[in-house]
């Protein structure tokens, strides 16, 4: 009988989903775990769980149960603390405990930045009161941006142009933060260029890199994404001094996404997600081997002889404005008749506001024409009512 490995995915987004199909290629069992039923991943594994993941006793029961070669965490919002323990008495968390507790809040991956390794960093400071941010707010200067500590998909966060926006910019941040009545941290706005995720991988042979993904966010989440991001070699080589520093601290293998602003010569630090990151969805459509098959191989210990762009790309994903229970998208055949263009629709079971539940994926010659297929996909899709 085939003896397989068996990976325990904590988050089953869409994502997760791409992450538990490459590994059931490679002869994987897979049990994916999430805080709701019918999540996108679990609609593929071979078998899942609903729990609150931020209760560390229901995710130690699990473990204790199904016995992981490998745990996989999919988001931050999971209870760290116990996957230290876990990691401690002989589980392997992906990519490592530390990794997974340093990235869940915004606090402890930028000070390990900043302050410890030095990294280009926008300024910042920290807040638990109201009192606080405004006075944080005040010594950052206008405009500046306000996040959680902890959120997903850009939840909470905002750009306080001006005194008179704080209060509001507090109330959004405490009503997106995950953890109610969180930290905030405020960041000094940095009028950059472009932002990119450079995608890093460490594996058994090494750190390999790959080509740039610029993309457009808007309220903390992304709009757009595309492959590659023009960039000299001069920031090509700072943005990936900048990489395999912050992923060397954290170790482990597997693949990280790290977000960095460009300006002028300069590359700024912003964040590092240990996993597939949404704006590498891109990788899809224009890799020899995508994100998800990248971060697959590297976390079973395979190596990774080299990453190559086959083609220019672009995705745009679809975002709901409206919870509905029960929705349908329209207009698929419309938008896989756009050249070169594919689209993955996640089947999450229902909508909120800003939601992503689709994405559409175009390759073409050059980037600008992956970007306009991928807008002309987008624009023929719509989620309705069912």
């Amino acid at each position: 009988m085939y003896q397989s490995k068996k990976i325990l995915l904590l988050g089953s987004g869409e994502l997760g989903k791409e992450v538990i199909i490459e590994a059931q290629r490679l002869g994987v069992e897979t049990i994916a775990v999430d805080r709701y039923e019918h999540a996108p991943a679990m609609q593929v594994a071979h078998r899942s769980y609903v729990i609150d993941m931020l209760d560390a006793e229901r995710v130690r029961e699990i473990v204790e149960k199904e016995q992981p070669d490998l745990i996989v965490p999919e988001i931050e919002a999971i209870a760290t603390s116990e996957l230290v323990k876990l990691e401690e008495e002989g589980f392997q968390v992906i990519p490592t405990a530390r990794a997974a507790k340093l990235t869940m809040d915004r606090e402890g991956i930028r000070r390990l930045a900043a302050e410890t390794l030095q990294l280009p960093t926008a300024k910042y400071q920290f807040a638990d009161t109201y009192e606080e941010f405004v006075q944080g707010a005040k010594e950052i200067g206008f405009p500046c941006v306000i996040k959680p500590l902890m959120s997903s998909s850009g939840k909470g966060q905002s750009v306080c142009r001006s005194e008179e926006q704080l209060e509001e910019c507090w109330k959004i941040a405490m009503e997106g933060g995950r953890v109610q009545n969180g930290r905030v941290i405020i960041e000094e706005f940095i009028r950059f260029d472009s932002e990119i995720t450079l995608l890093t991988v460490r594996t058994v042979n090494g750190t390999l890199f790959c080509p740039p993904i610029g993309h457009i966010q808007k309220d903390g989440d992304y709009i757009e994404s595309w492959q590659p991001h023009y960039m000299t070699e001069k920031q090509i080589q700072e943005a990936k001094r900048i990489a395999q520093t912050i992923t060397e601290e954290l170790g482990g293998y597997g693949l990280f996404g790290v977000e960095l602003f460009l300006s002028g010569d300069q590359v700024y630090f912003s964040e590092v997600s240990p996993r597939p990151h949404d704006t590498g969805l891109v990788t899809l459509a224009t890799q020899n081997l995508s994100e998800f098959a990248l971060h697959v191989r590297a976390i079973l210990g395979f190596p990774i002889p080299e990453i190559t762009l086959v083609t220019p790309g672009a995705s745009r994903p679809l975002k709901s404005t409206e919870e509905l229970n029960e929705y349908t998208i329209s207009g698929l055949g419309e938008a896989l008749a756009v050249p070169n263009t594919q689209v993955r629709v996640f089947g999450k079971p229902v909508t909120k506001v800003g939601r992503r539940v689709a994405v559409t994926l175009s390759s073409a010659d050059t980037v600008e024409k992956a970007r306009e297929n991928a807008k002309l996909a987008l624009d023929y899709l719509r989620i309705q009512k069912a």
